[in-house]
């Protein structure tokens, strides 16, 4: 066997891919030898190179690293049963096969096809089972005709009641060895275009063992193309597309392939073969195959939406079970949200970067609350904000004469942070001699006070944040590469609100319901002209700026709606905002998202995968916007007026 790496986790598991060239590209761009539909995964990620008898795995730069073994390599020679990592996939080399080593779901595409003796093709318009007239009880009562009218109907009753896909799959093929005499079969199942396969599920008839079943990428992606059913007989070895070992090994004499049809989009295929010459498969095969799929489709369909629909409640449960005193919806926070809940269990450092204003110390404080350290201090400082000669004395305290005045002890905040967490804001301004001494807590974990010989042990995770890009500070600017490298083992950035539209006008609820109740004042709602113009200003101090907005104006506020006037003078002099109060650029770019999906549904009669089609996005992504532009409702209305002109 040709080594291989072979998906056990991510979009494409249950796929292997034989090494054969002599560089195999990963990466999330369609021309990489394995691509990967993930957007954790950079265009060009990876390359698993051939070295004379040895393969090497070498990162091409990626935004998110590659692991092997759950380490960080940019280069490293691989052993048989090594795993990479590449964004959420996870790959498995093997340089030969044995035991269980071929740990998925049983199915491989490979490229090349083979030469045929005999081909049928058969188009859904002419397939025997799935023609109006005879559903009406024009088929000839034959014994053929009832025995897999009496097929149809069993697999129906049994697929419709399974919901999780892989079992779904796995029946599905199991039903439909009874009936054709095939001994291997899979179940592959694409997304917005061909190339893009988000499961392959393969089952062998009689093989208990984990080998791969082979799935010819040049069959399948004629099916796909053309929609039209096939079947073939009499295939050779030898032909012009047999190019890889593992087809010739196989000895193939029959196939059959189906397209998987979904309101008129071809969403994947069912394919089968054989290696027995005596079990060639025939026209009533492949008559009976095609309205197995036809019947399947629909049933694939929703488990797979519902596989989704409940990875997305997970994700919205694990992103509303973390602690933070954040406010915001929006797909940028969402983001933070999910980051927090993901780096908060561990002890890694973070660094925080973000305009003054984002809540970068609130974003801190919600990482130690989620984390085992939340029951133990978080402390804040900004280096920004504290002499430079007085920072090494705040942060690792002094001893009793270190200096004139110094008539007793104090411990710095690196001791009181002992066992829990310290924020380091602006750490860009801290001055070099302190960064020396934070190098030396971040390596040791121990410290010396001002004036003092004792070395002390202190355990702190560190959270730092920064409004500049200190890889640019680094050198002659003053920061120490040592020190950006040991701070940087985690990272993101904090949205600047003008990114965040459809947060601003829950903020401003927010803050006007504290500074009401500070204020004692009663203002109810923000008239629809001042929500016009908090929303289209460019906010360049953040939430911050709106906060203080926000107060001045519920104290200036004589009414019990808070207007305009009440805004401060540079927001109300923004061009255009009290002019057209419905025209700002937030609400205009979600009522083009709506307008553009009510349009592709009803172009595609309510089919979702034709709708993604048109609209060129990924069906998750679209189901996303549905739910955040709460267009459900809007959409069913739409199906139901569909289903009553027809």
């Amino acid at each position: 066997m040709e080594p291989r790496l072979i998906v056990t986790a991510g979009p494409l598991r249950g796929i292997a891919l034989a090494l054969s060239e002599k560089e195999t590209s990963i990466g999330r761009e369609p021309s990489n030898h394995l691509c990967l539909p993930d957007m954790s995964v950079s265009r060009h990620h990876c390359l698993v190179k051939r070295e004379d008898e040895q393969y090497k795995v070498i990162d091409l730069g990626s935004f998110n690293g590659t692991l092997v073994n759950g380490v960080a390599v940019k280069e490293h020679f691989l052993k048989h049963g090594d795993q990479i990592a590449v964004g959420d996939s996870l790959l498995r080399f093997l340089q030969h096969m044995e035991g269980d080593d071929l740990d998925f779901d049983g199915a491989q595409l490979v490229d090349g096809g083979w030469e045929v003796g005999s081909t049928v093709q058969l188009r859904r318009e002419n397939a025997l089972y799935l023609r109006p007239e005879n559903l009406s009880g024009g088929l000839q009562p034959t014994d053929r005709a009832a025995r897999d009218l009496n097929t149809l109907f069993r697999i129906s009753r049994a697929i419709n009641s399974i919901r999780d896909p892989k079992r779904l799959q796995q029946q599905l093929l199991e039903l439909i060895f009874e009936v054709v005499p095939a001994e291997r079969g899979a179940v592959l199942l694409v997304g917005t275009s061909i190339s893009e396969v988000i499961s392959l599920f393969g089952l062998d008839r009689h093989s208990k063992s984990k080998r791969a079943v082979q799935v010819s990428n040049t069959v399948v992606t004629q099916v796909l193309e053309k929609c039209v059913a096939v079947m073939s007989n009499g295939i050779r070895e030898g032909g012009p597309y047999v190019d890889a070992e593992s087809l010739v090994e196989s000895r193939v004499t029959s196939l059959l392939c189906v397209p998987l049809v979904f309101f008129d989009t071809v969403i994947g295929v069912i394919y089968l073969d054989t290696t027995n010459p005596l079990a060639q498969f025939n026209e009533d095969h492949l008559q009976l195959l095609t309205a197995i799929a036809d019947i399947s489709t629909v049933a694939l369909e929703n488990a797979i939406h519902l596989e989704w629909l409940e990875n997305e409640n997970q994700q919205l449960h694990s992103e509303a079970n973390i602690n933070h005193s954040m406010i915001g919806s929006s797909a940028c926070m969402r983001a933070v949200y999910q980051l927090i809940a993901r780096v908060a269990p561990s002890n890694s450092r973070v660094l925080i970067y973000g305009e003054s204003g984002t809540g970068k110390e609130l974003a801190a404080q919600a990482i130690h609350l989620n984390s085992p350290r939340a029951e133990k201090p978080f402390v804040a400082i900004n280096c920004a904000a504290i002499p430079a000669d007085i920072v090494e004395n705040e942060l690792f305290g002094h001893e009793p004469g270190a200096y004139t005045g110094a008539t007793s002890l104090r411990k710095g905040l690196f001791e009181i942070a002992h066992g829990g967490t310290i924020f380091l804001d602006e750490i860009g301004e801290l001055p070099e001699p302190a960064q020396a001494k934070l190098l030396r807590v971040l390596d040791q974990g121990e410290l010396r006070r001002v004036g003092g010989k004792e070395v002390i042990k202190v355990d702190v995770r560190v959270i730092a944040a920064t409004n500049k890009n200190l890889e640019e500070t680094i050198g002659e600017k003053g920061f120490r590469g040592d020190l950006y490298h040991r701070l940087n083992v985690i990272s993101f950035e904090m949205p600047p609100l003008r990114e965040r539209g459809e947060d601003i006008i829950l903020l401003a609820n927010h803050f006007l319901a504290k500074y009401n109740e500070q204020s004692e004042r009663r203002i109810v709602s923000i008239s629809p002209e001042a929500r016009a113009v908090l929303t289209s200003y460019a906010w360049p101090g953040n939430v911050r700026e709106l906060k203080n907005a926000m107060e001045r104006a519920v104290v200036l506020c004589l009414a019990h709606v808070l207007t305009v006037e009440s805004l401060p003078a540079p927001m109300r002099k923004n061009p255009g905002a009290s002019e057209t109060p419905t025209g700002n650029i937030y609400d205009a770019v979600k009522d083009a998202q709506r307008q553009a999906i009510i349009n592709a549904f009803r172009r595609s009669k309510g089919n979702h995968a034709e709708a993604t089609r048109i609209l060129g996005v990924h069906t998750t992504q679209l189901f996303r916007l549905i739910r955040i532009l709460n267009l459900k409702p809007a959409l069913t209305r739409l199906k139901s007026k569909m289903m009553r002109s027809e």
